[in-house]
């Protein structure tokens, strides 16, 4: 079914290039919360915002308290997501082996739409280093002015934005709802193309969850990698979606 099959890729696949996911840049948040409180050095940075505060860290929590705009989120979020020229040196923050085979699969034209929730540039930039300009959906504005996907090698739909877009969604009320305009999009590609998940768990993103099950015309069969054990949102979607759950080691490896 060759250009019959998108991508869902989420935080799994950059956390390989050391991209920090939302729960790595939460306790490093909370470390410089605890610098700011007199504390040198956290050995347990969650059991010490506990008892600090009474609560759990929460990702979202902590990026309200700590920004009041999308532009000052970006500056606090930015330095996570672009590496530092001796990080490009020793490989990190660059595509990893998983970015580069997800490339030749657009090369080789298997693959003609990849949706991502990963606010970094990590597929585009492995995609140019062959060569290939990918069309970039990374806000709704952007849907009407894109060539259709049937039309285009390869298109990338940044469900969540990109990092330095200051529309990105990154807190929880942002990521239960999309724009009303994104859904003639998802419906098209969630109905016409097969999906193949990596990195993604389902477990935040509850507005794409819902609109994975929302759809129940599956033309193309579907496959939902998982380390470990799947969690209860990826079991449920994949059961709504008569497709398969896959055990997996890493993103590179599968």
């Amino acid at each position: 079914n060759k250009g019959a099959m998108a991508l869902l890729i989420g935080s799994g696949v950059s956390r390989e290039s050391e991209i920090p996911t939302g729960w790595d840049v939460t306790l490093d948040l909370i470390r410089q919360i605890g610098v700011m409180n007199g504390e040198k050095e956290l050995e347990d940075p969650e059991a010490w915002y506990k008892e600090k505060f009474g609560i759990n860290p929460d990702y979202s929590l902590l990026l309200e308290r700590l920004t009041n705009s999308s532009e000052e989120r970006i500056n606090l979020l930015k330095h996570y997501f672009e590496p530092t020229a001796e990080q490009v040196e020793e490989s990190i923050r660059v595509p990893s082996q998983a970015h580069k085979y997800i490339a030749k699969l657009v090369q080789d034209s298997y693959v003609r739409v990849i949706i991502t929730t990963n606010f970094d540039r990590l597929i585009e930039n492995a995609l140019k280093e062959i060569g290939i300009e990918p069309v970039i959906i990374s806000n709704p504005n952007h849907i009407e002015s894109v060539m259709p996907l049937m039309h285009s090698k390869i298109t990338i739909i940044k469900l969540n934005g990109d990092y330095l877009d200051t529309g990105f969604l990154n807190l929880k009320g942002e990521l239960s709802k999309y724009d009303d305009r994104y859904e003639p999009l998802m419906s098209q590609v969630f109905e016409n193309f097969g999906l193949i998940s990596c990195g993604w768990s389902g477990l935040w993103d509850t507005a794409l969850v819902d609109s994975l099950k929302s759809h129940n015309k599956f033309r193309f069969t579907n496959f939902f990698t998982y380390r470990s054990e799947p969690s209860d949102p990826l079991r449920s979607i994949s059961e709504y979606r008569k497709g398969y759950l896959v055990p997996i080691d890493n993103a590179s490896s599968f």
